[in-house]
């Protein structure tokens, strides 16, 4: 009852049309352990058609490594990037909720109340 209450004060309950649009013929998961550092891959990564990025990957400072194209960034709530600036306008983020405490998170954001 809770995540259907949660639903319905959300904007949207499906894909953004231009994301549903994208012809995904290449995909690319990009997480954020630390193995692309110092690989110089950035620019690989960006010709990807669909970039997901996973919990907090930074992307600022690590351009040239991880590239700074994010289509879709999926996280639980406690691994959600603290920085605006790893929101880009353009691209979906994807809270991955699983315990209780992360509908509470949702119910908080969805309503800006504190946590």
């Amino acid at each position: 009852d809770k995540l259907k209450d949660l639903l319905e004060l959300l904007p949207e309950h499906d894909l953004p049309e231009d994301l549903k649009s994208k012809n995904c013929k290449r995909c690319v998961v990009v997480g954020s352990g630390g193995i692309l550092h110092g690989s110089e891959l950035g620019h690989l990564l960006n010709q990807f058609d669909i970039v997901i990025r996973l919990n907090d990957a930074p992307v600022q400072g690590y351009t040239d490594h991880v590239g700074n194209k994010t289509t879709i960034r999926m996280t639980y709530p406690e691994g959600a990037p603290l920085s605006e600036h790893e929101y880009p306008p353009a691209s979906l983020f994807v809270a991955v909720l699983f315990k209780r405490v992360d509908f509470n998170w949702l119910q908080a954001m969805v309503k800006n109340e504190t946590l």
